[in-house]
């Protein structure tokens, strides 16, 4: 995915696009997976709180 793509997708979740939200958040999905390990076990809530706060960067991220 190119930066223009990545843009565009961008600007599509902060409208509230769900599709583009979902793709951003499939895109870093592995990375809130990794940071949500706690000593080599998965803590949900941590998960969760990552998820939150990447769906509000999208909501406050100027294109």
């Amino acid at each position: 995915m190119g930066m223009t793509d990545l843009k565009k997708l961008l600007e599509r979740a902060k409208a509230g696009d769900k599709v583009a939200q979902e793709a951003i958040f499939r895109m870093y999905r592995p990375l809130l997976v990794k940071n949500a390990m706690e000593q080599n076990v998965f803590e949900e809530d941590l998960y969760q709180e990552f998820s939150a706060t990447l769906l509000n960067c999208i909501k406050v991220f100027k294109v």
